[in-house]
């Protein structure tokens, strides 16, 4: 029923690294911090030990556990853009989006894609015919809905279930360290910036720290999970690294045309729910569609 444990050693030992890994950050950043108080770096770091085991539950539960997580995340979702627009219109409206979303997923996932392109670009046309708070929150909340159904449809794509757990795995853990690694490196090494007017603190030398680090572990984790041949997982670490950063620079300019800092104070250090798929939302329908593209190239 639960097909990762079905699925050998494999998935629960890239687990286990990943967890090694952050505990060793953990550790160091805090001997490093030596009774300082908090930095930024360590808000960051300590937030995935709250993000990580929730995403672990839903790898576990595969395949209820993912549209699970993507339903709680769209339920987070309207509770923060919420707070931004005024009256109960908004909450009604996106529940029945959301609604909507549950049936298509579980009805007619064939035709998400095209009904979210449609979706999203009458919401873009209207959000730039009538730009204004409200349609900039109602384009945000569609986006992230729409990235999230894709999410969702992961479990139709024509493979067994534990490939496609594997898959999602690998989603999960590229998303999370490039953007980690495109944090710390921005931190360490960044100098020249790349949109001030929209994130003063993305920089070229971050993104490249995170197209890097995106190589890696693209590389590593898809080979030892015999996902694809090494220039398929190059290719793919690379375009997933820069989807990551456009998701991470898009969502900035919502809130700096919202005028706020976060979406809310959910995952202290890391803002909100919309402030952590920010990279998800373009990553997750990028790598279905390239799964996609990849198969019907092998049929």
């Amino acid at each position: 029923m639960f097909p990762f444990f079905d699925a050998g050693p494999q998935p629960g030992i890239a687990l286990a690294a990943l967890y090694a890994l952050l505990a060793v950050a953990s550790l160091t950043i805090r001997r490093a911090a030596r009774g300082a108080p908090p930095s930024m770096l360590q808000h960051q770091v300590n937030a995935w030990w709250r993000i990580f085991p929730i995403v672990t539950l839903a790898l576990l539960a595969y395949p209820l556990g993912l549209p699970a997580l993507c339903l709680l995340v769209c339920i987070l979702a309207i509770a923060e853009l919420d707070t931004h627009v005024d009256g109960r219109h908004f909450r009604l409206g996106a529940g029945g989006i959301l609604l909507g979303a549950i049936a298509i997923g579980v009805f007619l996932p064939a035709m998400a894609l095209p009904l979210i392109a449609t979706v999203l670009a009458i919401g873009a046309l209207y959000c730039w015919r009538r730009p204004g708070p409200g349609a900039l929150i109602w384009l945000t909340f569609l986006v992230t809905a729409g990235a999230m159904l894709i999410l969702a449809i992961f479990t139709t794509l024509p493979f067994g279930e534990q490939t496609i757990l594997a898959w999602a795995l690998y989603l999960f853990i590229l998303t999370a360290l490039n953007d980690i690694a495109q944090f710390v490196s921005g931190k360490l090494f960044g100098r020249h910036k790349i949109a001030p007017g929209v994130s003063p603190n993305k920089t070229w030398q971050g993104l490249a720290g995170g197209i890097v680090v995106s190589q890696v572990v693209s590389l590593a984790l898809g080979s030892y999970l015999q996902l694809a041949g090494p220039l398929t997982l190059a290719v793919f670490g690379l375009l997933l690294s820069l989807a990551g950063f456009a998701g991470d620079l898009m969502f900035s300019a919502a809130k700096r045309r919202l005028g706020i800092k976060d979406f809310s104070a959910l995952i202290p250090g890391h803002g909100g729910i919309l402030d952590r798929v920010d990279s998800l939302v373009l990553t997750a329908p990028l790598l279905y569609c390239l799964l996609r593209i990849t198969q019907q190239g092998q049929a």
